[in-house]
């Protein structure tokens, strides 16, 4: 059996409830692995199509392709899937799609150890004050959700919080992301509890308390965590709380014996700042090569392909999903926007006492930036800090080692 949680039942049934393909899956004889539905033009595709982080299978004999081709998508090339020199007619063509990056987690014994032969000192050093101002103000903790340690009412409260995080990330951005498309959540949060409570998916979380700040589904084979999403609470980018978020996982994935951290797929500068091995996502198209139609199929597949990735090589996706966000029909919430965005905090000393000073204690967004500024420049923590609103519009924060006020410029 292959170890692989995207060829597991529960994701397969999932995924085709999820996206209308609950019909009898098709039968392949001679691939072992992945099922498939029959889509348009005798294409077989392999259940899962885009939405696994890494479609894995074998070849027995030569597959029963008459006029078909076979389409399996997002196949690792750090995977071994052997090759069918000796399974005339069938011939495999690969196309190219997008980068992967991993962390070989088996070759340190500490996060410690990955940290000292990954970074320069100077690096080494930022990250750690990160990590120690993150807790030094808030009361920060970890926890992998896995197997039974999650009830279904508090996997709902993650799963919505997770979703409401995303939001507000990409709403930041000014970007559309699939992932928050009505049928991909779904889907996601119908597939993740149970393969949580099979040990073969987990919600890693990092909470404030008991608010959760940073949150990210991950699947499991028996020896590689692979990263499906991931995102973090924008009002804590000053704490770069992404950095700390992984240097926790991976500490969690080396704890508990994985070989592999997988970032899956797609460009991201952190990615390549953290990885340690670089490899690339392929869409494998099997035919049959003694069938003009399947052969002739297979060419126009792989040329499809060829031309989506060159497009995504010159950033079109990019644009796209700036286009495709100014057209989301969800509109952005007002109250939540805010005017000083892009411009500059200044911090200054408490010269005259404002008598008409009000305290605060419901924050908006742009009085949690200032908050969450002026707790890390001056290294108080969170639950020592009162803040006050003046009548000359400008905001006072008393902390028990300093006392500021702050304005925008």
């Amino acid at each position: 059996m292959i170890d692989n949680p995207f060829l597991s039942e529960t994701f397969t049934k999932k995924w085709a409830k999820s996206f209308g393909k609950e019909e009898t899956p098709t039968d392949v004889e001679g691939v072992y692995g992945p099922k498939f539905y029959r889509g348009k033009w005798g294409i077989l595709t392999n259940y899962g199509k885009t939405h696994t982080k890494g479609m894995q299978y074998t070849l027995e004999r030569p597959l029963s392709l008459k006029k078909e081709i076979l389409l399996i998508f997002d196949v690792p090339t750090y995977f071994k899937i052997p090759q069918p020199q000796e399974l005339n007619p069938t011939k495999l063509i690969r196309v190219k799609q997008y980068p992967g990056f991993l962390i070989e987690l088996d070759s340190f014994s500490s996060l410690q150890e990955y940290l000292q032969k990954k970074f320069k000192k100077s690096s080494r050093y930022k990250l750690y004050k990160y990590s120690r101002r993150l807790s030094e103000c808030f009361e920060i903790k970890t926890q992998m959700y896995l197997g039974d340690a999650i009830t279904e009412e508090a996997y709902n409260f993650l799963f919505d919080r997770f979703r409401e995080l995303l939001e507000k990330r990409f709403l930041d951005k000014a970007e559309h992301n699939n992932n928050l498309d009505e049928k991909e959540w779904d889907f996601y949060k119908s597939v993740a509890y149970p393969l949580i409570l099979k040990k073969q998916a987990g919600l890693f979380v990092v909470k404030n308390g008991e608010n959760p700040i940073a949150i990210t589904l991950v699947y499991f084979s028996k020896d590689i965590i692979f990263d499906a999403i991931t995102v973090f609470d924008i009002d804590y980018a000053k704490f770069h709380l992404g950095s700390v978020n992984i240097m926790h996982l991976i500490d969690w994935g080396i704890a508990n014996k994985f070989k592999l951290l997988d970032f899956s797929k797609g460009y991201f500068d952190y990615k390549t700042r953290w990885a340690t091995k670089s490899y690339d996502f392929e869409y494998h198209i099997l035919y049959n090569s003694k069938s003009f139609s399947s052969v002739a199929k297979a060419m126009l597949a792989k040329n499809y392909f060829k031309l989506k990735q060159y497009l995504r090589e010159k950033d079109l996706n990019l644009l796209l999903n700036k286009v495709l966000f100014r057209f989301r029909k969800k509109e952005w919430d007002s109250t939540n926007a805010s005017d000083e965005k892009g411009k500059s905090i200044v911090f200054e000393d408490v010269e005259v006492q404002d008598t008409s000073l009000i305290k605060i204690d419901a924050y908006s967004p742009q009085v949690i930036k200032l908050f969450f500024d002026f707790l890390y420049l001056n290294n108080e923590s969170a639950k020592d800090v009162e803040v006050f609103y003046g009548s000359n519009g400008q905001y006072l924060f008393r902390g028990k080692n300093s006392e500021k006020v702050a304005h925008f410029t």
